[in-house]
């Protein structure tokens, strides 16, 4: 299969899209159908993440094919979906603070909502509190979920109000997406609002995918995914389920979040979903939808994404008509945690989108918008794990390479939305207790709990100080369990040590001085893709 797949790339590096010279210098939109595709593009949101919502994580390396119920009454259900209100509150920034606010300003504002967050986005809050700010709140040495899909699920406003303006989504994607992301993490932000810029004036699916690809360095991992799925569509052009199990044989294990697990939040996996259900969707709203459900792992962002992208190439006066109702139903309902409804947020985009077309050379009139036209140009690369393989882990229980100095006691904890006790950890707060673990490879993760009574430890990489660890978190009534407490990559292959030494000490708002171990995750450093191969999109 693989050879096959070589093949193809191989053939596919040879693709060009046209740009035809002698084209207009601007593209030209009237007002009521740019503020339509704004609305279709927020209503896909609405209507993709709730079409998916109960299949999320169901299907994990293999695809979903359990009975999936979906009706416009559901739509309602997406007034507390991630997907919606942190993008909302970055939106919420711009209105509070200008255009120009830092992007430590956006950190702040999603760090002190209400509302509960995961993986990058959540690690990017704690980040805030232990006053590490943009961009290293996204960087792979503070984050180790660069990689994971969190900006991908909340690019959609840059997109939404960039219409035919791929630079400007490249320079608002970096500044917002470092918050939380890097290296294909970030990319796949800036593929997803690339998407909606292209849909705006583009009516074919494959064009929108080959130009939105121009938007990110075509050498990182997140453009070969796409390439393979572009390829694969080629290959099998009425078979999806085949070109899903290619790509998962190749790509589906990578996930430096999900080591040793099934779980895969990597962006460009999950962003190869809104691919397939893109093309094999083939513009229809719900077989584009049951695709992109189906291809499994974060399921109900994926197809949110897809059917946003449909949402703006057709507006959403075109959607199917049930799918129109249910979103006019709660057109001024408030997303948890903002000031914004599904009205207010299309009003405010459409502003937004007026004012970027106005600063990069357009012309805005009550009969006609002209956009001036914009030739993609891609960030530098950026690689989170550069060849970075999982190998094995090491619990904290009945592993004698651990070895505890101190008081040490086990517990047994109850992690949020959970009813009985599944994660089991070790703990101590007492000043001096150690803990110490000898491996083998190039890279660890300690894994514990954060938690409202955390307390602080020094870390020791080799017998030298590496950084001291706060283990105190309790925000929108979240504590974490089994979490990423602290990781390094890139050491020289062979037996490293790692210490902990619990200070004893805690900040102000902590109930204690706990710090919580659970287990070790171990990486070695290899090749992770046997092809190799390079493509160009010609203008």
């Amino acid at each position: 299969m693989k050879s096959k797949i070589l093949t193809a790339l191989i053939c596919f590096s040879s693709v060009w899209i046209s740009c035809d010279k002698t084209n207009q210098e601007y593209r030209i939109i009237d007002p009521e159908t740019l503020k339509d595709k704004i609305a279709g593009g927020w209503a896909g949101k609405m209507i993709g993440v709730t079409y998916g919502g109960p299949t999320e994580f169901r299907a994990q390396g293999t695809t979903y094919e359990d009975t999936i119920r979906w009706s416009p009454a559901n739509i309602d259900e997406s007034l507390w979906q991630d997907d919606i209100y942190v993008q909302l509150t970055f939106l919420m920034t711009m209105d509070q603070y200008g255009l120009d606010a830092p992007a430590k300003k956006y950190q702040e504002m999603f760090a002190k909502a209400g509302y509960p967050l995961w993986h990058a986005n959540v690690q990017a809050r704690k980040n805030y509190y232990d006053s590490i700010f943009p961009p290293q709140s996204g960087n792979p040495q503070y984050n180790i979920h660069a990689d994971d899909i969190d900006f991908q699920i909340e690019s959609d406003y840059i997109g939404f109000m960039c219409p035919g303006m791929p630079q400007q989504v490249v320079s608002i994607c970096d500044k917002i997406g470092h918050i939380m992301n890097y290296g294909d993490g970030l990319y796949g932000g800036i593929f997803v609002a690339a998407l909606y810029a292209e849909a705006f004036f583009e009516s074919d699916v494959n064009k929108v995918i080959e130009h939105a690809l121009l938007s990110i360095p075509a050498e990182s991992d997140y453009a070969r995914i796409i390439c393979d799925v572009i390829v694969l569509h080629k290959q099998y052009p009425s078979d999806w389920r085949a070109a899903w199990k290619e790509l998962e044989s190749k790509w589906g294990g990578e996930d430096i979040c999900g080591a040793g697990s099934t779980f895969n939040i990597d962006a460009k996996l999950n962003g190869a979903y809104i691919v397939m259900g893109l093309l094999y969707g083939e513009g229809d709203p719900f077989r584009t939808l049951e695709i992109s459900t189906r291809c499994g792992q974060d399921s109900d962002c994926n197809p949110s994404n897809a059917m946003a992208v449909l949402g703006v190439m057709k507006g959403l006066s075109n959607l199917p008509v049930r799918m129109q109702h249910g979103i006019n139903a709660i057109g001024d309902s408030i997303f948890i945690n903002t000031t914004y409804s599904f009205n207010k947020a299309v009003n405010s985009t459409y502003s937004y989108a007026l004012g970027f077309i106005q600063e990069n050379g357009g012309k805005v009139s009550d009969s006609e918008i002209k956009i001036k036209r914009q030739d993609p140009v891609a960030l530098p690369l950026e690689v989170s794990f550069p060849d970075l393989v999982f190998d094995h882990k090491i619990s904290v229980f009945g592993e004698s390479t651990w070895k505890f100095k101190g008081k040490w006691e086990t517990l047994k904890t109850i992690p949020w939305g959970e009813k009985n006790p599944v994660s089991q950890s070790v703990y101590s707060e007492n000043s001096g207790d150690e803990a110490e673990l000898t491996f083998t490879g190039t890279g660890i993760t300690l894994m514990g709990n954060w938690t409202k009574d955390g307390g602080t430890a020094y870390l020791y990489l080799d017998g030298e100080l590496n950084r001291t660890i706060d283990s105190y978190f309790f925000r929108s009534n979240q504590e974490h369990y089994d979490i990423n407490l602290w990781h390094v990559f890139g050491l020289a292959p062979g037996n490293h040590t790692i210490k902990l030494k619990v200070k004893g000490e805690k900040r102000a708002e902590s109930m204690g001085t706990r710090v919580y171990i659970t287990e070790a995750l171990i990486f070695n450093t290899a090749p992770k893709n046997s092809v190799n191969y390079k493509f160009s999109f010609e203008k």
